[in-house]
C-alpha cells in the first residue's frame, strides 16, 4: 500500500494516478495533551489502522494525484539516523574530489558510524530545497529511506527488518565543507523524504533495488542497494544498539556514486524501484 500525506494533512492512498481519501480513519489516533509523545502517533498505530483502510478503499472519495500537494509522508519523526560513505565508488569518489572532503580523512562507514540529522530538515516532494548558501557546494544524495514502525531497542540484524514499517525515497542534501556532517546536512529541506510511504509487504527485498536520480533529465546517480556496505538489517542493528528507535523514525541507508552539485533553478528527479518517483525544485532561500 502507498500512503502519502497531503493538503491540510489529510491522509491518502495512492492507486495508479488517483489518491483515496482515508483521512476519517485519523479520528482514531489518540489525542496528546503536553508533553507529546516521542513517536509519530500515526506510524505507531499503523498495524491496527490499515485492516481498515483496506476496506474503505472501495467507497472513500478519490483526488487526482496531480492535483495534490504531497507532504512528508511521515509527519513527526523524532530522529533522523543517517549512513555516510555507504558505497565502496562513493567512497572513492569522496576520496578523490577535494570539493567533497575538503581535507578531511574520509572514514568508511564502519569507523564513522551513523550519524543524526535534525527534523526540522524534513520537507516533502512538493516543497523545495532551498539553498541558503549559493557560494558554496551544495549536493544531491538519493537514498533509500526505511521507516521504523515500531520500538527498537537493540534489535539483533536476523530480526531488523520486521521493525520496518515502509519505505520512501529519499533526498540528503547536503553543503560541502569543514563542518560536522549533521551540520552541513540539517540545513532547513535538506531532507526530502517522499513521494508517499510503501508498506514493508510490497518490497520482498530492500536490499535489491534500482534507484536513479537526475538533474534536469541528465543522469547522474545510477545504482542499487545490493551495492551498499552495509546492509538495512546492518544499519538498523547498529543504530538500535546506540538509540532506541521510535515509530516514525527515519533511517536514510546511504548514497551510490554521482554526487554533484544542484543551484537553484535545477529540477531533480528521483526514483527508486518499487517505490515510485519524485520531482523536487531547487530554489535560493529567500532572505
Amino acid at each position: 500500500m502507498r500512503l502519502c500525506r497531503y493538503d491540510d494533512n489529510r491522509l491518502g492512498v495512492v492507486e495508479g494516478d488517483l489518491v483515496h481519501d482515508v483521512s476519517h480513519v485519523l479520528d482514531r489516533l489518540p489525542s496528546f495533551r503536553y508533553p507529546l509523545p516521542e513517536h509519530d502517533p500515526l506510524i505507531a498505530a499503523l498495524p491496527g489502522l490499515l485492516p481498515e483502510i483496506r476496506k474503505s478503499l472501495a467507497t472513500a472519495p478519490t483526488i487526482s494525484l496531480a492535483d495534490v500537494r504531497l507532504l512528508p509522508p511521515v509527519a513527526s519523526p523524532r530522529k533522523i539516523v543517517a549512513a555516510p560513505v555507504n558505497y565502496r565508488k562513493h567512497v572513492e569518489e569522496a576520496v578523490a574530489d577535494p570539493t567533497i572532503h575538503h581535507g578531511q580523512t574520509v572514514l568508511e562507514i564502519d569507523k564513522a558510524g551513523l550519524f543524526l540529522k535534525a527534523t526540522s530538515s524534513l520537507i516533502g516532494p512538493s516543497d523545495a530545497v532551498a539553498i541558503r548558501h549559493p557560494e558554496r557546494r551544495n549536493d544531491h544524495e538519493i537514498e533509500l529511506v526505511a521507516v521504523i514502525g515500531e520500538v527498537a531497542d537493540r534489535v539483533p540484524r536476523e530480526r531488523a527488518l520486521s521493525v520496518v514499517a515502509g519505505y520512501c525515497i529519499g533526498l540528503d542534501m547536503t553543503v560541502r565543507g569543514t563542518e560536522e556532517r549533521s551540520m552541513r546536512k540539517s540545513i532547513d529541506t535538506y531532507s526530502v523524504i517522499g513521494p508517499w510511504l510503501v508498506t514493508a509487504d510490497e518490497i520482498s527485498d530492500p536490499g535489491d533495488l534500482a534507484m536513479e536520480l537526475r538533474v534536469n533529465g541528465e543522469v547522474r546517480q545510477q545504482a542499487s542497494t545490493s551495492m551498499l556496505l552495509r546492509d538495512l538489517a546492518t544499519l538498523i542493528e547498529r543504530a538500535s544498539s546506540f538509540y532506541t528507535l521510535m515509530p516514525g523514525d527515519l533511517l536514510f541507508t546511504g548514497t551510490p556514486e554521482g554526487v554533484a552539485p544542484v543551484k537553484g533553478g535545477d529540477v531533480i528527479q528521483a526514483e527508486i524501484q518499487g517505490i515510485g518517483a519524485m520531482t523536487i525544485s531547487v530554489v535560493d532561500a529567500a532572505r
